[in-house]
């Protein structure tokens, strides 16, 4: 149960990425009123920074940041706050996390997952609990884990299947949007940006679109050009064209995508 009196504690969010540091503080105001976010830093070093200077009881970590990752962050401030740890969808990070018994939580940030971790949080600060406790050790563990990637999970009692990419995080004037990865048409490369084209409109995002692809499920997406990326459900039909090309024709929009000759190969059957 929460504490019956509000308990007012500090904070600070540590990611990369402004629009998902200002979600996740709009989250907490949300679900823990009393509790103050004293700043956001940009990366693991910036959160050291910060911490020194404004000594928050709490810390939330992404873990994948540049320079000094969250994990790595988080072994140095091991002994002085608690920490919790805030990742992207990546099924060894989580079960190195839930082996290691440590708080985490998933982008986008479940409503309900959140209220969990912030009653947990309240009960060890009510508590005045030792930050410290067993956690060092813990952290060293889950920092093998994600090294080793899947190989440091070889203890689990089953090798869990690949997980592919289920969200785009992609930013649309001042807000963020989360697209469905199954809502998406086709992905192009725009320079240093990749156009995303789903059902309900357009963005642009800064993830190369060859970064993409390797999280995508080969199943369900298929590469038809270098720069040109296409859900196999979106394509309505592919007509043939000169010098061994041809072009795909989707089922809901009205422009055509072209399939190079080094593609051509995917739909010899058709």
């Amino acid at each position: 149960m929460k504490p019956s009196s509000p308990l007012r504690a500090t904070a600070l969010i540590a990611d990369d990425e402004p629009l998902l540091r200002d979600s996740l503080a709009r989250a907490l105001k949300a679900a823990w009123p009393e509790l103050e976010v004293l700043a956001q830093a940009r990366n693991g070093r910036e959160a050291l920074e910060l911490f020194e200077q404004l000594r928050p009881q709490i810390v939330f970590l992404d873990v994948h940041m540049p320079g000094l990752n969250g994990v790595e962050a988080a072994r140095q401030l091991a002994r002085r706050a608690q920490i919790v740890f805030v990742t992207a969808f990546d099924q060894y990070a989580v079960q190195a996390f839930e082996q290691g018994a440590l708080d985490y939580l998933v982008k986008p940030v479940d409503e309900s997952r959140l209220a969990d971790t912030v009653q947990r949080l309240q009960e060890r600060l009510a508590a005045k609990a030792d930050p410290a406790a067993g956690l060092e050790a813990r952290i060293e563990g889950l920092m093998q884990q994600l090294a080793r990637g899947s190989e440091g999970l070889a203890a689990a009692p089953a090798a869990a299947p690949k997980v592919f990419l289920q969200w785009i995080r992609a930013s649309v004037g001042a807000t963020l949007k989360l697209i469905p990865v199954e809502d998406i048409i086709y992905l192009r490369s725009d320079e240093k940006y990749t156009l995303v084209v789903w059902n309900e409109g357009e963005a642009l995002i800064r993830t190369p679109i060859r970064e993409l692809m390797e999280q995508l499920d080969p199943q369900k997406f298929v590469q038809v050009h270098r720069s040109v990326v296409v859900n196999l459900h979106a394509i309505s039909h592919v007509t043939r064209g000169p010098n061994e090309t041809a072009d795909v024709h989707l089922r809901s929009r009205s422009e055509v995508l072209p399939v190079s000759r080094s593609y051509l190969h995917l739909f010899r059957q058709m």
